[in-house]
């Protein structure tokens, strides 16, 4: 028998006396709880998978597997579970092995009616509670939210106030922040806002263009320009004229490239490579990147006037070290879209795994955790995420502690050692490793410091784009 609504108590109970069964779904007879039985251990695990309970009465002494064995199992499956071990020989070490094990209790037979029913009502109350928090959380989530984005801690608070301002009057904006914090959403929201909301909303992904087709990608070519061109192709900003671009990872752009930026910036003009022809577009452009772009002009790999014609107005995502407080927050969130997604009952994360999460330092920012609770929910077999379900290298770290400086200096080196443990929980998977991590492949092998890159190119992003930059 499965509950019928989500406020409905929940129980298993399992004996081998079909009496006593009997008995206790008698006493528990009440609108709002749900019992079912099974006189066989191995059943009654079966019913528990399957109806998901907030409470199972368990058996000590049962043929085939005693009740320890039952309660490991099914706190194995799921830690949330209340169990409740019931015996007609009581003995005080029998009862401290089973509290420390995991049970909630445990009665001697015939079991105290009150006492039963004084804990099924602590838990009815209890599930209400947990209702009412899931409804409050939603609530939190709904006004929390901006143009896809979430957080409500103050620095996000200041980079939804930002975008609001600046929406309506940019010509050119530089979104700055490390790799996953949500550039890319930003840019979205910026555009949405602001008085070219109708037109297109292209974006480039400067990092991923092959250096010898940069020009021809960012401002089209005409017909036999070069080998291989054997039409006319407009480029990404005519594309987006009356509208938008995104140039992301803008720090990657070659310095030809750099100057032929500038001059699109300057005088909102472009030129299709083999075409003396200069076209006038109407566009605003949104630069985006995780690289120090002042320290690249320093070093003479970035136009010192593009950066400042980009950086009029610049808006820096924070990474999600420098908002835990948003955490739980997006725990809830991604927990809530992946259950439905994946169309499970999965409701939130254990305690413990909570902590776990909020250890962790996050290098990957945001989509790394998107990336984490993604797996979780796909691999849970209960109603909760708990520590068994998070990825193997997630579990391992049990501090976020910068390392001594003896040993790791650098943040590179911070970072490097990061990946490679990241890197062997997958077997050496690099694509799974990028993934998990929250950056491109081409990032990952620049952390590594491997120059084998496949066909030296940056493949196009695989993970979702939510809550990503």
């Amino acid at each position: 028998m499965t509950a019928s609504s989500d406020s409905a108590l929940r129980v298993v109970a399992i004996d081998d006396d079909p009496q006593h069964l009997k008995f206790i779904a008698t006493v528990l007879s009440q609108e709002n709880v749900v019992v079912s039985t099974a006189t066989d251990p191995k059943e009654g695990l079966a019913l528990v998978r399957k109806e998901l309970p907030h409470l199972v009465l368990v058996d000590l002494v049962m043929p085939g597997m005693n009740g320890m064995e039952v309660l490991e199992r099914i706190l194995e499956f799921d830690s949330g579970i209340e169990v409740v071990l019931l015996t007609g020989q009581y003995s005080t070490e029998s009862a401290v092995e089973a509290i420390q094990k995991g049970a909630a209790d445990y009665l001697t037979k015939p079991v105290d009616v009150e006492r039963l029913h004084q804990r099924v009502e602590s838990l009815i109350l209890e599930l209400r509670r947990k209702l009412r928090r899931a409804e409050l959380e939603n609530e939190r989530i709904e006004n929390s939210q901006f143009a896809a984005m979430v957080g409500d801690s103050p620095a996000m608070l200041e980079v939804f106030h930002r975008i609001r301002r600046v929406a309506p009057h940019f010509r050119t904006v530089l979104l700055t922040g490390e790799t996953g914090t949500g550039k890319e959403l930003a840019a979205h929201a910026l555009h949405r806002l602001s008085p070219v909301a109708s037109g297109p909303f292209v974006t480039c992904n400067c990092s991923a263009v092959v250096e010898t087709l940069a020009e021809s990608e960012l401002f089209g070519h005409v017909k036999g320009a070069f080998t291989g061109a054997v039409q006319d192709r407009i480029g990404v900003f005519e594309a987006a004229n009356g509208g938008t671009v995104l140039l992301d990872e803008v720090g990657e752009l070659s310095p030809p490239s750099q100057a032929r930026l500038l001059r699109v910036l300057q005088n909102q003009e472009i030129q299709r490579v083999g075409s003396p022809v200069m076209r006038r577009v109407d566009i605003r452009v949104i630069a985006a990147t995780h690289e120090d772009l002042p320290s690249m002009v320093k070093e003479q790999r970035f136009r010192e006037d593009l950066f400042y014609r980009l950086s009029v107005v610049q808006i820096k995502l924070p990474g999600l070290a420098q908002r835990k407080e948003d955490l739980p927050l997006l725990e809830r969130y991604f927990v809530k879209r992946f259950a439905q997604q994946y169309d499970k009952s999965v409701g939130g994360i254990t305690r413990r795994a909570q902590a776990l999460l909020a250890r962790h330092s996050w290098p990957g920012n945001v989509r790394e955790l998107e990336n984490v609770l993604g797996s979780a929910c796909m691999m849970t077999e209960g109603e909760t995420i708990d520590v068994g379900d998070l990825p193997e290298y997630i579990r391992a770290k049990q501090s976020c502690e910068a390392p001594p400086e003896e040993s790791l200096a650098t943040l590179e080196q911070v970072e490097r050692v990061h990946a490679l443990r990241v890197l062997e929980s997958v077997g050496g998977n690099k694509v799974r490793a990028a993934e998990l991590l929250g950056v491109s492949r081409a990032k990952l092998y620049r952390i590594l410091g491997d120059n084998d890159s496949p066909e030296g190119s940056v493949p196009p992003p695989t993970s979702s784009r939510e809550q990503s930059d």
